[in-house]
């Protein structure tokens, strides 16, 4: 993922789950939930926030591996 100089809250993290989680499996979308409703880093919203973003657009093999580093990260 794409690094940015922008620190997302975590309610605009909770939003692109929102956007995107039609798109996201829904054992995935549970998992997330539960780890966005945890105090985070800066650095672990700006990870998921960018793992979400554009995810309605990525590519099966992209989603496939946003999906992965995700579930690394919420647990």
């Amino acid at each position: 993922m794409s690094n940015c100089a922008i620190d997302h809250t975590q309610p605009e993290v909770v939003e692109k789950l929102a956007e995107q989680k039609s798109f996201m499996p829904e054992e995935l979308v549970k998992s997330c939930e539960l780890y966005l409703s945890k105090s985070l880093s800066q650095e672990s919203l700006n990870e998921v926030f960018h793992l979400l973003k554009k995810y309605d657009l990525a590519t099966e093999k992209e989603r496939v591996d946003r999906d992965y580093k995700m579930q690394q990260l919420f647990v």
